[in-house]
Parts: structure tokens; C-alpha cells; sequence
């Protein structure tokens, strides 16, 4: 077993130190008294206070929840869909253009995706708003699911199905009652991480917004060209405190369900 150096030590460091260094002046100052996010004049929480009395970021805040609950849903399920095509349907006319098509956002810059979403917006006539933001939304997360459930469909063991087939479940039923419930932490993982990644989206959605819509990154990105205010601090505190205690419930969710995952398959198997 190799020794822990000071070199790996010191690395380690260093490393933690670069990423997370900003983040904890980020909220250190954003708890200052002064106006200026460089003077430190004292513990003050009233740019708290200001956050939630401007109207305008209460708003964005509420239009990116809206479009991120949407779109995630809907990514998770289009996704959960497109992986199991693409692991149980096998070999079938046009998979590699279908697998092509789910993919390609996975590796398309997010100028020409959102470009491409607005010339087809404008083409159709459809006003931007909160509807196209979640479909832009929906467009690119949808990938990120598929392959976060296909490679749980890949190691799933469809012995389980066959079982429940020959049982007299349904095909549907058979997914509902056996596959969902063992790849639902696949599932609820892919509906996360498309929930995050429509939160943190700017790109994408300032192509697909139309002035009765604005999210957050949207408006933070504006006010920020600005100048950096106080509220901007405290606004990002917040969203990082609310990303930590979901990153931390999601991480106990999916240990809970992986020991009763286990538990189960004990059982069966000292009854098999």
C-alpha cells in the first residue's frame, strides 16, 4: 500500500484549495456590510434582506425553477424511453441515426444548439417564452438521462422480466413492477443531473427567452456586466446552499436504495 506523501498531500491541497477557495469568499463577503464586495465593514445579513425584496430576481428565480422542473421531467422520461430502445431493441433499421440523434447534443457546442433552436422557433412562429426555454431544455438534457439509465439497463439482469412475463405480467407491467423500481436510482440520478445542468444553463436559454421570460443565469449574467453587487453574492450563497443539501439528500437516497437493493437480491437468492 503506497505511503500518503506530502507531495500528494500538498496536491490535494492545493487542488480543493482552487475550487473551493472562491466559493468561500463568495459567501464570507456576502454576509458584509458594505456595498463594495471588496471592503470588508462588518457582519451584516440585509443584502439578504434586498435579495428578497427585488422583484426582478424573485421573478427569474421562479421562471428557472418552473422550466427546470419541466424540462427535467420530461428529459427523464423521453430519456428513460431512448435507453431502453437503444439497449433492449437490438439491431433494427435506423438505430444508428436514432442513437446519433440522442447523442449529439452530448458533443454539439451549445451555440450552435441553441442557434439552431431559435432559427426553428422563428421558422414555426412560435413566441419565446417559458415554453421553448423548456423545450431547448429538454432537447439537450434528454441525452444525459439516456446514457445515465442505459448503463443501468446494460448490467440490469432481464431474468427478473422473463420471471415476471412468464407470470402473467404484461410487458409494460413487467417494466413497471420490476425494471423501474431497480433502475430507479438511475432514473432519479439522470432527473438530477437534468435539473442542474437546465438551473445552470445560460447559453441555450438566452437564445429560446423572449422578454416575457428571463431566468436566473440570464439575469445574474446581465446585472453582473454591471458590476458585482452584494445581492449577486448573496443570491449565489444561496444557490449553493440549496445545490449542497441537494447533492447531500440525492447521495442518501441512492445508498438507501442501494442496500435495499442488496438486501432484496440476498432474499431471493436464499429462497431461489
Amino acid at each position: 500500500m503506497k505511503r500518503f506523501s506530502w507531495f500528494n498531500a500538498t496536491s490535494l491541497t492545493l487542488g480543493f484549495a482552487f475550487l473551493y477557495l472562491p466559493m468561500i469568499i463568495l459567501v464570507i463577503y456576502s454576509f458584509n456590510e458594505s456595498k463594495l464586495v471588496t471592503v470588508w465593514a462588518g457582519f451584516s445579513t440585509k443584502w439578504y434582506g434586498e435579495l428578497f425584496r427585488d422583484q426582478e430576481f424573485l421573478d427569474a428565480a421562479w421562471v428557472t425553477l418552473q422550466v427546470a422542473v419541466f424540462s427535467s421531467t420530461i428529459a427523464t422520461v423521453l430519456g428513460t424511453m431512448a435507453a431502453t430502445v437503444l439497449v433492449r431493441a437490438g439491431r433494427f433499421a435506423g438505430r444508428t441515426l436514432f442513437s446519433g440523434m440522442i447523442y449529439a447534443p452530448l458533443v454539439m457546442p451549445e451555440v450552435i444548439t441553441g442557434l439552431s433552436l431559435l432559427l426553428l422557433f422563428i421558422g414555426i412562429g412560435l413566441d419565446r417564452g417559458i415554453f421553448t426555454i423548456v423545450l431547448a431544455h429538454t432537447t439537450f438534457a434528454m441525452c444525459y438521462v439516456s446514457v445515465v439509465v442505459s448503463s443501468r439497463l446494460t448490467s440490469f439482469d432481464q431474468a427478473l422480466e422473463e420471471a415476471a412475463l412468464d407470470l402473467g405480467c404484461t410487458p409494460f407491467q413487467a417494466f413497471r413492477l420490476v425494471t423501474l423500481p431497480i433502475i430507479a436510482p438511475a432514473v432519479i440520478s439522470g432527473w438530477l443531473l437534468a435539473f442542474t445542468l437546465s438551473l445552470d444553463d445560460l447559453v441555450i436559454a438566452s437564445f429560446t427567452t423572449g422578454p416575457s421570460a428571463t431566468t436566473l443565469p440570464i439575469k445574474i449574467f446581465s446585472a453582473v456586466r454591471l458590476g458585482v453587487s452584494p445581492e449577486i453574492n448573496a443570491l449565489s450563497t444561496l444557490m449553493i446552499g440549496i445545490v449542497t443539501i441537494g447533492v447531500i439528500t440525492a447521495s442518501l437516497i441512492s445508498k438507501r436504495a442501494a442496500v435495499a437493493q442488496a438486501r432484496d437480491e440476498r432474499a431471493a437468492a436464499r429462497t431461489a
